[in-house]
């Protein structure tokens, strides 16, 4: 969770950055402003996700790959229609990769509690599984961890 709110804070900050810096409390400014969703370049977020300890987002032959890898470990993993959410998890598991390399034991204790492996699949909750997970995770998202 530290991760999720770190990356958010760094987003945060970026977008309060990009503001329009009026400080007018014009009931009509207010309202273009909601209106309006700030952007961010491809550029400021490569710099915060960064920030954040975060690897660049996988280009689609790498996701394939990466998704391919968690189904091969067990289909349930995955849940259906939530691709996007296995490869987010997936990139918060590459900055707990990078914190702990070498810690075998954490690694595979935090994806099975990052993939919910624990709650929704007991029956494979087992270190070898977190394990294979972050295995996956470290040979298509971060490779450089």
């Amino acid at each position: 969770m530290r991760i999720r709110t770190t990356f958010a804070s760094v987003i945060v900050a970026t977008l309060t950055a990009c503001g329009s810096g009026s400080t007018s409390p014009d009931p009509a400014n207010a309202k273009s402003a909601t209106s309006q969703a700030p952007s961010i370049s491809a550029e400021d977020l490569a710099k915060a996700r960064e920030a954040a300890g975060l690897p660049p987002e996988p280009d689609a032959k790498a996701r394939g790959a990466y998704l391919d890898a968690l189904n091969a470990i067990d289909a349930r993993i995955i849940k259906p229609g939530k691709e996007d959410q296995a490869v987010s998890r997936g990139m918060n598991q590459c900055r707990t990769v990078k914190d702990s390399p070498d810690d075998t034991q954490k690694l595979a204790e935090a994806a099975l509690d990052r993939f919910t492996v624990n709650s929704r699949l007991p029956e494979i909750a087992i270190p070898a599984t977190g394990e294979k997970i972050t295995a996956a995770v470290r040979k298509h998202l971060c490779p450089d961890f």
